[in-house]
């Protein structure tokens, strides 16, 4: 196939320059079934790059394109190139959620099952009680014609509606949905003419659907299959059991799809958080209820094994509570790791307790087998998962024959199959045992859980780049791709990076020489008045909104405080629990604020500050995460898995950190119209850091072009290069303001 036949698929009038090249180079590597890192800066034209390739290879191929993404605003920019794609050249698109968003009664997953498979029983009886009085009239019209077989043809025929109607008898009182009975009665032609007429959105076929009482979502899995494209969530794809039941509504082998991540730094956590196993206090003590209703005698030995495990779990928990820790004592804990703590400072998110050991089993595992008695706990554990299976089933019956109102599901199953997990799995590569606790802003009650925290993502990834086609794992920031390859378990990929394409002069990237913000060092009334200064000065020299990203919460919340009263400026600030859309929505519409925000929160990637919302962004500091137990449990795993000195701590936390950090100074300059500044304001970014600051420096994990473009400057000229540029771009509405 020439380079010219993919562009079939190309909505647009011409691809831009890098854009072609893109295309043509991953055209090549998945007609060849190889994997792809494709790293594109905003303005490279991405989605396209890797979604015209994809489409030809899967025509040419026969396979099908499933394009993913964990951000909801790119699921939309996904729908729009799909929409203007079905303009130029016809495709069949379906755009996939999850079945809690599209239920139309708003039942679980399991009462779904249970629902859809009793109303199609009922249905397919109705369907054949309508066939044999169909038939047995035509008989009787035979027989009264003198055909004397017809009449005993006849008297079977009626033997075998008998049955029907007293099978029916036994299933009117069964729950039942009457959307998917409607999906299953009624002429849905016309739903699937309207939905492949052009790229319908989840919501859109949910209100079509209402309209018709139709179940949507079951429609869609009817349709899905043979599509050319499908857009998805992550997890239909990252997680093994609903990817095995999405590859078979798609109709599709593994081998048959070729899935486009976007977001692709995202999916090593995505991928760990799949493979993470765990179970709150609150399934154990429903799965203990549950076993003092059963008169089964198997309920004892399931009942001593799962409370053994239950004490043991509340006792850890309890252990780690000090006893009236003042604020400032639970501050120096927090700083100097891991300690006791208070039971009233206990919130409602979940803290870890530590539980891991070097050279013993876990602290979790230890206490259990102290406190279990009993003719072993492999047996137990056999019964406990014999009689929850049996009373799933029994719950699954009561519901089907509409005994009960909901699907109940059996907790002492759940239980069970995690404690078997956590006994024989524990102590696997990559996983990391963990007890977590919070309290219930309703009942004011603490209760833990346990978890089998994976470190791996390979150990989920892994195996599903091996089974598809191919893959194209495209990003802003995905260098260094090597890194990349060994923590996802790819082989043998072709990797590109295209940086900014929009015009260097609009632009200027700043390594300001702040001091150093250690830890021990944000406290330093010194430091404190540098980088604030510093600030103000970026604040005020930026002709309308600046954003100023923060290691953390708590210090976009310092640093917004001591704004506040040296600026003119409306200063924002982002805190847990708001609703970052809105305040989103009013820092844009705002001329010449500033909005101080957590470098980890939800507006530093996945979220556009096009045109006039906003101009310069600011790094304030080396946004390293919160560095706790589990951090640590993945470096470890990392410096096993590649065996390398500081493996883990490169992988794990420096190439994370400054991925997030490029990526938040992607939330300025979309268009190449657009001016702006980007400072970084840390001297471990600048050039100089790395005699003096040694392993502390960061410079150097940026890719190369972009430390081309990183400007060493001092904190007190700052004001003067953002004046001299901006006032160079006639930015400034007026006189530029005075140094």
């Amino acid at each position: 196939m020439s380079e010219t036949g993919y562009l079939r698929f190309f909505p647009y009038d011409r691809p831009y320059e890098n854009q072609r090249e893109a295309m043509d180079r991953i055209h090549n590597a998945l007609h060849r079934g190889q994997d792809v890192l494709f790293e594109g800066a905003c303005g490279t034209g991405k989605t396209l790059s890797s979604l015209v390739p994809a489409l030809e290879v899967a025509r040419e191929q026969d396979k099908t394109v499933v394009i993913t993404t964990n951000v909801h605003q790119q699921m939309r920019q996904f729908v729009a190139e799909a929409r203007a794609i079905t303009r130029q050249e016809s495709i069949r698109t379906v755009v996939f959620k999850g079945k809690g968003s599209m239920c139309h009664i708003d039942v679980g997953y399991e009462e779904c099952q249970t629902l859809r498979d009793n109303t199609r029983a009922v249905v397919d009886a109705e369907q054949d009680r309508e066939r044999l009085e169909r038939r047995q009239r035509e008989l009787l019209a035979e027989s009264q014609d003198g055909d004397g077989s017809a009449a005993d043809a006849r008297s079977a025929v009626m033997d075998e509606l008998e049955d029907i109607e007293e099978r029916l008898e036994d299933l009117e009182d069964q729950n039942v949905c009457d959307y998917y009975r409607n999906n299953l009665t009624q002429d849905t032609d016309d739903f699937f003419g309207w939905l492949f007429e052009d790229v319908r959105t989840p919501d859109e076929i949910y209100e079509y659907a209402e309209r018709q009482e139709l179940c949507g979502y079951e429609l869609l899995k009817e349709g899905i299959e043979g599509v050319d494209l499908v857009v998805c969530n992550y997890h239909h794809l990252l997680d093994s059991t609903i990817r095995e039941q999405f590859f078979r509504w798609l109709g599709r082998d593994p081998e048959d799809v070729i899935a486009v991540f976007d977001e692709a730094h995202n999916v090593e956590d995505a991928a760990r958080e799949h493979a993470t196993r765990t179970c709150s206090e609150r399934t154990f003590e429903s799965a203990l209820e549950e076993l003092a209703d059963s008169d089964d005698p198997r309920a004892e030995d399931a009942a001593n094994v799962l409370s053994a495990f239950h004490r043991a779990l509340v006792e850890i928990y309890e252990e780690s509570f000090g006893f009236g820790e003042s604020a400032a004592q639970r501050a120096a804990d927090n700083a100097s790791g891991p300690g006791p703590r208070a039971r009233e400072a206990i919130g409602e998110n979940w803290e870890d307790v530590p539980i891991a050991n070097d050279d013993r089993k876990d602290d979790l595992t230890l206490e259990f087998l102290q406190r279990y008695s009993g003719r072993g706990i492999d047996d137990d554990l056999e019964a406990a998962m014999k009689l929850g299976q049996e009373l799933d089933e029994e719950y699954e019956e009561a519901y089907r024959e509409g005994e009960t109102a909901t699907r109940t599901e059996c907790q002492t199953l759940q239980a069970a199959a995690f404690v078997s997990a956590w006994m024989s799995e524990g102590s696997t590569e990559g996983l990391y045992p963990v007890v977590a606790v919070t309290r219930d802003a309703g009942t004011d009650e603490i209760y833990g859980r346990v978890e089998l925290y994976s470190c791996l993502p390979r150990q989920v990834t892994g195996q599903l780049f091996d089974e598809i086609h191919a893959t194209v794992l495209m990003s802003a920031t995905l260098q260094p791709f090597e890194v990349t390859e060994n923590v996802l378990g790819l082989e043998d990929a072709v990797s590109m990076a295209y940086g900014l394409q929009f015009p260097e002069e609009n632009r200027r990237t700043f390594a300001v020489e702040t001091p150093p913000l250690f830890s021990s060092d944000r406290d330093d009334p010194g430091v404190q008045s540098t980088v604030t200064e510093t600030i103000h000065d970026a604040v005020r020299m930026t002709p309308g909104n600046t954003l100023a990203f923060f290691p953390n919460y708590g210090e976009a919340s310092r640093y917004a405080d001591r704004l506040v009263g040296r600026t003119d400026r409306t200063v924002y600030v982002d805190e847990p629990g708001q609703s970052a859309e809105d305040l989103r929505k009013q820092f844009v519409a705002d001329d010449g604020a500033v909005l101080c925000t957590s470098l980890w929160g939800t507006l530093a990637e996945g979220v556009s500050f096009d045109g006039d919302d906003a101009h310069t962004v600011l790094v304030v500091g080396v946004p390293y995460p919160h560095l706790d137990d589990r951090a640590e449990a993945v470096q470890e795993a990392y410096d096993a898995a590649f065996d390398g000195t500081d493996t883990g701590w490169r992988y794990a936390v420096e190439f994370p950190t400054i991925r997030k950090t490029r990526q938040a100074l992607g939330r300025v300059l979309r268009s190449p119209e657009e001016v702006g500044v980007r400072a970084l304001l840390d001297r471990r970014y600048s050039r100089q850091a790395k005699p003096d600051l040694g392993k502390y420096s960061v410079n150097g994990i940026f890719p190369h072009e972009e430390r081309e473009e990183l400007i060493d400057i001092e904190p007190a000229k700052l004001k003067f290069a953002m004046r001299n540029f901006y006032g160079g771009h006639d930015a400034y509405d007026g006189e530029p303001p005075a140094p």
